[in-house]
């Protein structure tokens, strides 16, 4: 499915009465999505560990 496919589905299945916001959350939902999954594809991730010691860190 091309990207252009997912945005017309993603707005399509909006209820008809949805406020543009909400169709600007879903398009930008999907692109974290797609950005995350292609990091992960690329090998740019990080451990569980490594999240849990971030996360330590950050709420001290």
């Amino acid at each position: 499915m091309t990207i252009t496919e997912k945005v017309l589905q993603a707005v399509q299945n909006l209820p008809d009465d949805a406020p543009i916001e909400d169709a600007m959350e879903r398009l930008l939902f999907m692109a974290k999505i797609e950005k995350g999954l292609q990091q992960a594809d690329a090998g740019q991730t990080i451990s569980h560990d490594e999240v849990k010691e971030r996360a330590t860190k950050w709420l001290r």
